[in-house]
């Protein structure tokens, strides 16, 4: 069941189907994309040289014209790409069977160039110590050093260097930082299967997909939990994702698509790089490093076959009522008409995780009842209001609005605001002595940057809530610079007015952004 199969269902049934005119196009016979100066053509020839090993294959010169490709049309994300990548999309496209065989030659010093300078510049080094400032200096010397091992198979990947970061429920999360150059590769590499993935992944997935944002997952959720018949919400955790995906799983459901087996052999040096941790290197048995460049690409493609082939085929064959998937990364809400399509779907889902080596969280998977007559079935039946779930930073309630119609209430997760209030309490120690103008420029920064993310319809009193305990924050902080000329609430609100935004909404209502991204 690998078959990626087009849906005629409405936006939101389907929650975020493929854009307009992604139609099917024709199937063609290819199974090697080569450039040439006339565009993209067959290259049948290829299928069936003998040389197949990763070393002999790397070890080829690169072809003359490969070494810069001309830009075309932008990606959903705005940026070019190359006229030979351009040809892998549309090849992908028109033929969802197809196996690429040579991809490698489309890793160029141009496109190394461009996965460098879309890095973060102050990203964390890996245990190679080096910055994105240190790299920069003698960097197409570097970049044609860098592309020539990849090319002719004597790059080895670093393993990544252990990090654990405060969740926020106060555990620790942990995290691989990659070395620079890991990086750069893992960022062509990714830029590459994104033309062949984003052809394939289903209208439903939305983590960490180019064009694709938070906000448009959240968007669709709201809109279907609206406009469809949900009575029941599955909110599914999948333990430990990113540290117990199945690394022969991964392999093989690469391989779907993916025949070159010199960017195979890349994957599995990141897969088998392994951990540093205080100077010990520890192998990792199963699992992606939870922070590197390319792992959520890979997350993608695991649950594209793990889980979305499989929920779209669940839900056409077994549901029989109205049934909406949204899916960002490793965070699946799921919502059902019917109580006993939930409960057995649960099930199935359990088992059908358990074949690819995960399961759900006992404690965090629940099935709720949520939508437009939540409410009042519960008050029927002498229960309480409606259980809520957390979703992408938002815990979801069902509410009303001033007609009474039926809407979904979001609001700031509390454990996150705590989190992020913790977290400006520190640096705001840490910067006691700044100048207050300094610092006020610093702390409009902050609330902006968490309006930006937070300031849905419906939420503004959370945003409220938040900025005055910046305020007190600020306040408290700057009574303890010294014991004379303490600085006064008046004195304090009269500089929140001159430095911290007001809240506002910054987001439009789901159904008005989701319809219009969704004409049909």
């Amino acid at each position: 069941m690998h078959e990626n199969r087009e849906t005629s269902e409405t936006p939101a049934a389907q929650v975020g189907s493929r854009s307009a005119g992604e139609g099917p196009g024709r199937t063609v016979r290819m199974h090697v994309c080569e450039e040439s100066h006339s565009g993209v053509v067959p290259m049948n020839h290829s299928n069936k040289d003998t040389r197949l090993s990763a070393e002999s294959g790397e070890g080829r010169p690169l072809i003359k014209e490969n070494a810069r490709q001309p830009n075309t049309y932008p990606t959903q994300s705005g940026k070019g790409v190359s006229q030979g990548l351009a040809g892998v999309r549309k090849a992908a496209k028109e033929n969802k069977e197809m196996k690429f065989t040579a991809l490698l030659h489309h890793l160029t010093i141009e496109l190394l160039r461009e996965s460098f300078y879309s890095l973060k510049r102050k990203a964390a080094p890996g245990i190679d110590g080096v910055t994105w400032q240190e790299y920069e200096p003698g960097l197409e010397d570097r970049l044609v050093d860098l592309h020539s091992r990849v090319h002719r198979g004597a790059y080895r990947a670093t393993p990544s260097r252990r990090v654990y970061i405060e969740k926020a429920d106060g555990r620790q999360r942990p995290l691989g930082v990659a070395a620079m150059e890991d990086k750069i590769v893992q960022h062509a590499v990714v830029t590459i299967l994104n033309q062949i993935y984003e052809e394939d992944f289903l209208g439903f997935s939305y983590g960490f997909r180019p064009g694709r944002s938070q906000h448009q997952a959240l968007d669709a959720l709201s809109y279907a939990l609206l406009k469809k018949k949900v009575n029941y919400v599955l909110d599914a955790d999948i333990r430990g994702f990113f540290d117990n995906l199945d690394k022969s799983w991964m392999i093989k459901f690469v391989e779907h698509r993916v025949a070159d087996p010199r960017i195979l052999r890349l994957i599995r040096k990141w897969l088998n790089a392994g951990v540093m941790e205080e100077g010990k290197w520890s192998d990792t048995q199963t699992g992606s490093p939870q922070g590197s460049v390319i792992s959520p690409l890979l997350a993608n493609i695991y649950l594209h076959y793990a889980f979305d082939l499989w929920v779209d085929v669940w839900r056409k064959k077994w549901a029989q009522g109205d049934m909406v998937v949204v899916r960002y990364a490793d965070d699946i809400i799921l919502g059902f008409q019917h109580q006993t399509e939930a409960d057995r779907f649960l099930e199935n889902f359990r088992e059908r995780l358990g074949m690819f080596g995960l399961e759900l969280h006992p404690d965090k998977t629940r099935r709720i009842e949520f939508g437009r007559f939540a409410e009042q079935n519960r008050k029927r039946r002498g229960e309480g209001k409606p259980e809520t779930f957390d979703f992408l930073g938002f815990t979801h309630i069902c509410g009303k609005n001033g007609l009474g119609r039926f809407l979904v209430r979001r609001t700031t997760v509390r454990k996150r605001m705590r989190a992020k209030l913790r977290e400006v309490k520190q640096q705001l120690r840490k910067r006691m002595h700044d100048p207050v103008p300094q610092t006020g420029g610093w702390l409009k920064s902050v609330v902006q940057g968490y309006f930006n993310y937070y300031a849905v319809p419906g939420n503004l009193t959370s945003l409220g809530v938040f900025r005055d305990r910046v305020i007190a924050l600020w306040w408290r902080t700057t009574r303890r610079r010294s014991q004379k000329g303490r600085i006064s609430w008046t004195r304090t609100l009269a500089l929140a007015q001159r430095w911290l935004p007001q809240p506002r909404a910054l987001h439009p209502f789901p159904d008005a952004r989701f319809a219009a991204t969704h004409p049909r």
